[in-house]
């Protein structure tokens, strides 16, 4: 039997199985609703590909897909290797409410060497925060950094440093205390333009979700 051909029980035509609570559905169902896109927005947040994905979990391509587009109900099987690959506890992961409203960051590098560290729990809709850190380079900046595009809004706040934000055809050096905003559908990239490490909050966004204030290129 082939991965696919699982699925969960249900309780058979007639209803639930006796000593459950139909109310459950209730809980749940909002959970299930939001849990597609919330693993979208983590695999993109964490710029990874479905193939990728794929190889770390063993889950196949077509049914992260699945997953993601809500057209494929997961189950522990699917749910345990993703929080391994994420590196988040289970609940977490789908988002389901614990009681407790502290996050509890687990921070994670990406890409150039940039740590991201999680400030907001739920991966769902909405804004979705983070401090981002990268270092200096031993050698400095030598190039333009890397660009690359999605959907989405980002708003971010430079706390320290000197952070390059290379948006389309513009390079754009902000300090500490200054704010950009901007649609990642954009090309744009990050790199350290000082001699020590830059950090910066980051709120990421659904397109259409924006805030303000926004920084302008430069017209020198």
């Amino acid at each position: 039997m082939g991965e696919d051909d699982h699925r969960a029980d249900t309780g058979g035509p007639d209803g639930p199985r006796a000593g459950e609570d139909p109310a459950d559905d209730d809980l749940t169902a909002p959970v299930l609703a939001a849990l597609g896109p919330r693993l979208r927005a983590l695999r993109r947040a964490r710029g990874t590909t479905l193939a990728r994905l794929s190889a770390t979990t063993g889950i196949s391509v077509s049914t992260l897909s699945r997953l993601e587009s809500g057209l494929r109900e997961p189950t522990l099987r699917h749910l345990l290797p993703l929080a391994r690959a994420y590196r988040l506890p289970l609940d977490e992961l789908v988002g389901s409410a614990t009681g407790d409203p502290r996050v509890h960051p687990r921070p994670f590098v990406h890409g150039n060497g940039q740590t991201w560290i999680p400030l907001t729990q739920y991966l769902g809709g909405g804004l979705h925060a983070y401090k981002q850190v990268l270092p200096a380079g031993a050698a400095g900046r030598t190039a333009r950094p890397e660009q690359g595009s999605h959907e989405g809004h980002v708003w971010i706040y430079v706390l320290s440093g000197r952070l390059l934000l290379a948006l389309g055809d513009h390079d754009l050096v902000l300090t500490a205390g200054e704010t950009a905003e901007f649609d990642t559908r954009v090309p744009h990239g990050t790199a350290n333009a000082g001699d020590r490490p830059v950090e910066w909050l980051a709120l990421y966004g659904a397109q259409g979700e924006r805030m303000r204030p926004r920084v302008q290129p430069s017209k020198d």
